[in-house]
């Protein structure tokens, strides 16, 4: 949000301090302790008071109320730090919206944007919940405390206790896998041998995966045997992978969604790209897709699910891409609100669930698990995520799993320093998307893209010429004539060849302008053409052909007819 810095201090001041609003004249040497217990108390008072945020201001004098300017990290780049600073230290990680450096003629002052503490979840600094009683700074009192968990329970499925469930109704291996997660998160409030001597029963309250030791239904989502799941019913409780393109298959997963993710993973075709960087000589090999950012998507899928609507959660693995989908509508905002890392939900639709999985690692950040799948990808030099939100109840992501356009790959490979901003801008030039006039100037500034609008592509200005011509070839790609003798040639070595053997034979070969399926197309045409013309014949079914040179002793003439046409 865009504010007019000078008028919100002059209110801020006018106003003075309350619950939501500290001032500080702090100068370099401030403890950042300070700041995060800071955080937290205002964090928390913002929620009971309904209100979206709270501030903490920087270089004003709170006895005499007047500007008196502020030396606390004069760097930009010290600034930023202290936004993972905070992250590392609150509980769950959240930072602040954002931090307003402002110049006046009393001096320099800082205003801290902080979050509301999201719906049923209190804020903690170093395990410590803290809030405001006046302009004092003390701790989170116990039916404040209860005031804010209690927000999640009338309305969240995920938060109802669980009647005739007990601890052994939970899977050993989960609980222990939850245990290893919460102390790799915590392990800056808890020794690790500290978290692995208590009870099971002690850990689940203290993860926040059960109430008083009672058993929610966020607690058998996440670690409740498979066949516990019949106490969740008629709400599915179903992970189900599926498999599409030339070969089809699927599998449902259920309980335990802690072990059971990774499962899901394993069933993915992950095997190892490689790029070639622009001037070298050693490939860059990468994995088609990555565990963390599919584990993610895959997790933000199960926090953010309407269980209520009785759906599962599918993961569609198509040749060159993977497709999530849970239902219920985006819950807050848009996907967009969030790639750039700033914002951070007030609600969500199952808070108690969502904080557990916070607890245990499952979701790395709250609010940042988008910012970070679209930093990995780019970071990999990928097309970033694609979200449709077109259906009424339902949310769609796409994680790519191979080259859209070589031009984007080999910029975001020799050009390290572009923004995050950029590159998603990039990214829906080379994917064709419509963009915003002033992003378009700002990319052609900056030499980042080429063309007239709408018909804009990713600048080749960066490559030399011999990279342009490289990439027109990749483009254009050969006759088929080409193909046709790389077709024979192979089948003459091998005696014979399956579909996949071709496909396998062709595809890296074929033009990169085409997508997947018109290279599937091009390879039926190729096929088609070979044996209407004699030269190969289907020994197999219609269903999986096998192909062979239609009389082994024409191969000559047949090579010869090939080259001729």
């Amino acid at each position: 949000m865009q504010y007019n810095l000078e008028s919100l201090l002059e209110q801020l001041i006018d106003d003075w301090e309350n619950e939501l609003v500290e001032f500080k004249r702090a100068n370099d040497s401030y403890s950042t302790s300070e700041i995060g217990k800071y955080f937290s108390a205002l964090s928390n008072e913002a929620n009971l008071r309904h209100a979206e945020k709270a501030w903490l201001i920087f270089g004003v004098d709170n006895r005499y109320r007047k500007v008196v300017g502020s030396t606390y990290r004069q760097e930009k780049e010290d600034l930023n730090n202290l936004k993972y600073q905070i992250s590392q230290g609150a509980d769950p990680s959240i930072t602040f919206i954002d931090i307003h450096e402002l110049n006046t003629p009393g001096g320099r002052v800082l205003l801290f944007e902080i979050p509301a503490a999201p719906r049923g979840i209190p804020i903690a600094w170093h395990g410590h919940y803290y809030a405001r009683a006046g302009e004092s700074l003390t701790a989170l009192s116990t039916e404040k405390f209860e005031r804010i968990r209690r927000q999640a329970f009338g309305s969240d499925w995920t938060a109802q206790i669980v009647p005739q469930t007990t601890i052994r109704h939970l899977d050993p291996v989960a609980i222990k896998k939850a245990k290893d997660l919460f102390a790799q998160k915590h392990a800056n409030r808890f020794k690790v041998d500290e978290v692995m001597n208590w009870t099971d029963t002690v850990f689940l309250d203290r993860a926040k995966l059960t109430i008083d030791g009672q058993i929610t239904r966020a607690t058998l989502l996440l670690l409740g045997k498979a066949e516990s799941g019949s106490f969740l019913s008629p709400h599915p409780t179903q992970l189900t992978w599926k498999l599409e393109g030339e070969e089809r298959a699927y599998e449902h997963f259920g309980l335990p969604f802690i072990l059971t993710t990774s499962l899901l993973y394993q069933k993915i075709r992950n095997i190892q790209l490689r790029i070639l960087p622009e001037n070298e000589l050693v490939a860059i090999e990468l994995a088609k897709y990555d565990q963390k950012i599919v584990l993610e998507a895959l997790h933000n899928c199960i926090a953010h699910q309407d269980y209520l609507s009785h759906g599962r959660i599918i993961v569609t693995e198509q040749p060159d891409r993977l497709i999530l989908e849970n239902t219920g509508s985006f819950y807050e905002g848009k996907p967009d609100d969030y790639i750039a890392g700033h914002k951070t939900p007030q609600s969500y639709r199952n808070p108690w669930l969502t904080q557990a999985m916070v607890e245990i690692g499952m979701i790395d950040t709250m609010g940042y698990g988008i910012h970070e799948m679209y930093a990995g990808q780019a970071r990999r030099y990928f097309p970033l995520p694609d979200y449709d939100l077109t259906e009424p109840n339902a949310v769609k992501v796409t994680i790519y799993g191979r080259i859209v356009d070589l031009s984007y790959t080999r910029m975001l490979i020799q050009k390290t320093d572009l923004s995050l901003e950029d590159i998603v801008s990039l990214d829906r030039v080379q994917k064709h998307l419509p963009l915003k006039d002033e992003i378009i100037k700002h990319l052609r500034q900056e030499k980042l893209i080429e063309g007239r609008k709408p018909n804009f592509h990713v600048s080749a200005s960066i490559a030399d010429v011999t990279a342009t011509q490289a990439d027109y070839i990749h483009h254009r790609g050969q006759d088929n004539i080409h193909y046709q003798k790389l077709i024979t040639d192979y089948i003459e070595k091998f005696s014979f060849a399956t579909r996949k053997d071709i496909e396998k034979l062709l595809f890296n070969k074929l033009s990169d302008a085409l997508t997947t399926t018109q290279k599937e197309s091009k390879i039926g045409y190729l096929l088609t053409s070979m044996k209407n013309k004699d030269i190969i014949q289907n020994i197999g079914s219609r269903k999986s052909p096998i192909w062979e040179l239609q009389d082994k002793s024409r191969i000559k003439r047949n090579k010869s007819r090939i080259n001729q046409e």
